[in-house]
């Protein structure tokens, strides 16, 4: 009788736990009170955040805190938490601001903002973390509402914890009075689980250069679609004042098909796509800008700024959930040829009335070319700047590479067919003997490195394809490749820079004395990488570990310029260096980017002149930051140092968007440690290889899907019913009466979400009688069969027998309730729900003796001092 009454207990408490899932939102907000905002009395807004509309639905109204902006293309940012921890689902936009004042708006969701405080300017970023565009609002664009059964998964176990939301103050003239603005958007989400995921699908040019006085000019963008179907619903257009018509297509077996056309001159908002449109495996997405240059006198490049343009097409969709991808970008033109056959009506704009326009797109005016943009404020984030990618950078696991026989690994490159070169030291080590006080090389009695230090690796398999280099070096450190095949590398030890041409023995050409340290014209000291620009074959150094410049050179090795700088006391400044280690050029900006190693920042600079443009810099760098590469299409790739005593930061890699500077990903390798990562290089498929010069291994990483970890299980959502719903959105969409049995059906099945407080109080009514029911019923049926089949038995054997009817409910051989297994039992019943997800394990990275330094690079600059070197 006991275990009888044991087991009761526990279906009770199992029951009482189920039926608190329908607490009241209000006790769930309930924590959130004490962290609400304070809004300005000035603003018309509610200064009531989260608004509750019975059991499951909520209102989240996201405002700027009153602001005064004080300069025109000013961007300010703000963070608000999910008031839930559970999955909701957003379903509604509200804008809150008038293009009076506001240029634009951009709502983000993330885990990890920026800025914990109020308000802070987008300089600093968004979020730290991945983010994902939801919302996108500008020129007095309506609201936008979601189809029914379609919602933006936020909170849970994978979505979202954070609502980031970002305002773009073009013309500040509104803001004479010094009033205080609380623009921004008010959301509804719903707890009730939405059987299609809704997502956002960004094209954008990111490469597009408008003549002046060009009459006509088109951008063009294009990608292959590789995942599971989604099917459109919206789109928007982007450009600024130069934009006059956008549209986008998707193109199938040759064929296209109109997703959205539009004028970006008129309200920005998002239309709804007239045809519904599905896109499938191999299909194409292409999109057109049209553009003009008549009016201006100097070339229009992408950028953020009011004498900036943009390009760009975005695509509400959803998807099942069970293959549900939040965010995807398209910044590609893969086949410039297929636009030969775009429909005429891209190329043609569309009329709009003068009152429609806006005359500076909420922007101040142009610039005058004699105000030139300081070059220490950057310009400002534009929401279609964002390149959050869909995919994550994991070690392929396969790749033998790893177990190459090196000696330190100091450089990597990628040759024209994509093979990958690797520049090591043989068995030489650089270390404290290497050189004295005053950078002379002391171990000249070695001779040079007898074996090949220049290997070129199959990317596959990792055969040694080539090799070359031997009795040429005595300290290998940089290498970099041009257009024409040549190998660029530079030698710390030799003080000098070499050009090779693939098969000869003698180098090309030499910059610098050899073994003589130096700072002028002709002289390097520790030379750390080589770039060379494509356009016009400019060679620019990295002068390195002794000197801290950038030397420009002509293609035929004359000096042309240098720019740069030791750090005076204090904090660095820009154009100051502390190790210029490593070199990267962004060709589609014009510029080139500074591993400034000691200082654990990016710099960049514009490669005619050598001016300032950015800094990246983040607290996960480190102290460090010793390779950087940059691949078309804007992401920029990058590997910190070893960690000092005290620091919490790893060694690890980093993916950027180079447009903003945000981290998209991390990464780490499975196989052995990252030790002293020296150099990393990524191809435009996103392979990307970092050497390890104190491991002496070369790592090969590829991108992979990231897969959301989503139950199975659509929570009672039959596949059915999922179908059902397709056909009533798509009904919906097209305007046409569809068969009005699985819409009755599928409102019927959901009414619970439109319903009355009272019919809500007797669904719950119902729900706590039901179990009440069952258990009693269970008790008696188990108190009938042992007085039936057991009268007789002693009290012993009564509980005995017990406990073997209630083996079905218990686990072999355990003492607990298993649900999943009572369940199984059931007729119909998938099990799924109760399936643990599976995880995947990596290693941790082993602590490494740092007592000896025989596998260190060592150099001993004035100080400051540097505590390790490469």
């Amino acid at each position: 009788m006991a275990g009888l009454i044991n087991n009761l207990l526990i279906l009770l408490l199992v029951f009482q736990n189920t039926c608190l899932g329908f607490r009241s939102p209000l006790s769930v907000f309930k924590r959130y009170k004490d962290s609400t905002r304070s809004l300005s009395s000035e603003c018309l807004g509610s200064n009531r955040p989260v608004i509750s509309l019975g059991l499951t639905d909520f209102v989240l109204d996201i405002r700027m805190p009153g602001v005064t902006p004080k300069q025109s293309d000013t961007y300010l940012c703000m963070s608000l938490r999910l008031p839930v921890d559970e999955e909701a689902y957003v379903v509604d936009f509200r804008p809150q601001a008038s293009m009076d004042t506001v240029h634009h708006m951009l709502l983000f969701g993330c885990n990890v903002p920026s800025s914990t405080e109020n308000y802070w300017d987008c300089d600093e970023g968004t979020c730290t973390d991945k983010s994902n565009i939801l919302y996108a609002w500008a020129r007095n664009a309506p609201p936008t509402k979601l189809p029914k059964g379609v919602g933006f998964q936020v909170g849970g176990e994978t979505g979202s914890k954070y609502f980031v939301l970002q305002v773009h103050y073009g013309d500040v003239s509104a803001f004479k009075d010094k009033h205080k603005d609380c623009s921004g958007v008010t959301l509804h989400l719903t707890h009730q689980r939405q059987p299609l995921i809704a997502g956002m699908y960004l094209m954008m040019s990111v490469d597009t250069v408008i003549p002046p006085g060009e009459k006509v000019v088109d951008a063009d963008i294009a990608c292959h679609y590789q995942k599971y179907p989604m099917h459109l619903f919206a789109y928007r257009v982007h450009t600024h004042r130069l934009g006059k018509v956008v549209s986008g297509y998707r193109v199938r077996n040759g064929q296209w098909t109109l997703i959205g056309r539009q004028s970006p001159q008129l309200p920005q908002a998002f239309y709804p796509v007239e045809h519904p449109v599905d896109i499938n495996f191999g299909d194409i997405l292409a999109a057109r800008c049209v553009f003009t240059g008549e009016g201006r006198t100097t070339e229009t490049h992408i950028g953020g700024t009011a004498s900036d343009e943009m390009c760009n097409f975005y695509i509400m969709y959803y998807m099942e959930a069970k293959h549900a991808v939040s965010y995807m970008t398209c910044t590609q033109n893969i086949n410039p040829d297929m636009f030969r056959n775009i429909p005429q009506e891209a190329n043609i704009p569309i009329p709009v009335k003068s009152d429609m326009i806006m005359m500076t797109h909420g922007h101040h005016e142009e610039t005058k070319k004699t105000d030139r943009i300081s070059p220490l404020k950057q310009p400002k984030r534009e929401e279609e700047e964002v390149l959050d990618q869909d995919f994550h950078i994991e070690e392929a696991v396969d790749w033998p590479g790893v177990n190459l026989k090196l000696g330190q690994v100091s450089g990597l490159a990628l040759d024209l067919k994509n093979n990958l070169v690797i520049f090591h030291r043989g068995d030489h080590v650089w270390d404290g003997n290497s050189f004295d006080s005053s950078f002379v090389y002391q171990q000249r009695g070695l001779g040079p490195i007898e074996q090949d230090t220049i290997l070129v690796i199959d990317p596959s398999n990792a055969e040694v394809l080539d090799s070359t280099g031997k009795n040429l070096f005595y300290l290998p450190h940089g290498l970099s490749i041009d257009k024409d095949g040549n190998y660029w590398v530079t030698d710390v030890a030799l003080h000098q820079v070499f050009k090779l041409g693939i098969h000869d023995k003698e180098p090309l050409l030499i910059l610098g004395r050899s073994l003589q340290p130096g700072s002028d014209r002709n002289h390097f000291c520790q030379p750390t990488d080589v770039a060379v620009d494509p356009v016009t074959g400019n060679i620019y150094v990295s002068d390195g570990y002794c000197n801290s410049r950038i030397i420009q050179f002509s293609p035929n090795g004359m000096f042309l310029m240098q720019w740069g700088e030791e750090i005076s006391i204090g904090k660095a400044k820009p154009g100051q260096f502390r190790i210029p280690h490593s070199l990267t050029l962004v060709p589609e900006f014009g510029q080139l980017c500074v591993a400034d190693r000691e200082n654990g920042r990016i710099q960049c600079f514009q490669l005619e002149t050598g001016e300032f443009t950015r800094e990246i810099k983040h607290k996960l760098f480190g102290r460090e930051l010793f390779a950087v590469s940059y691949i078309p299409g804007g992401l920029l790739f990058a590997v910190n140092g070893k960690s000092y005593p005290g620091d919490i930061e790893p060694v690890q890699g980093f993916v950027m968007n180079f447009s903003t500077g945000e981290i998209i990903d991390t990464f780490i390798p499975v196989r052995k440690s990252f030790e002293m990562p020296h150099d990393i290089v990524a191809s435009e498929d996103k392979t990307v290889y970092v050497g390890d010069a104190h491991a002496r291994t070369v790592w090969k990483f590829t991108s992979t899907e990231k897969m959301e970890h989503r139950s199975v299980k659509k929570a009672g959502i039959e596949v059915q019913e999922i179908k059902e719903a397709e056909t009533v959105i798509e009904a919906r969409l097209k305007n046409k009466p569809a068969s009005t049995a699985p819409l009755k059906k599928w409102e019927k099945q959901h009414m619970v979400k439109q319903s009355s407080p009272g019919i809500s109080f007797v669904l719950i009514t119902t729900l706590l009688i039901i179990p009440i029911v069952v258990l009693l019923t269970i008790a008696a049926f188990i108190w009938w069969r042992k007085t039936r089949v057991y009268r007789a038995d002693t009290e012993d054997k009564l509980e005995s027998s017990s406990g073997r009817i209630l083996g079905r409910l218990q686990g072999k051989g355990s003492g607990g309730l298993n649900l999943g297994n009572f369940f199984a039992s059931r007729k119909g019943y998938s099990r799924k729900g109760f399936d643990r997800l599976s995880t995947e394990g990596s290693d941790q990275e082993k602590d490494e003796d740092d007592g000896t330094d025989s596998e260190e690079e060592y150099t001993a600059p004035p100080p400051p001092p540097v505590s390790s070197s490469s």
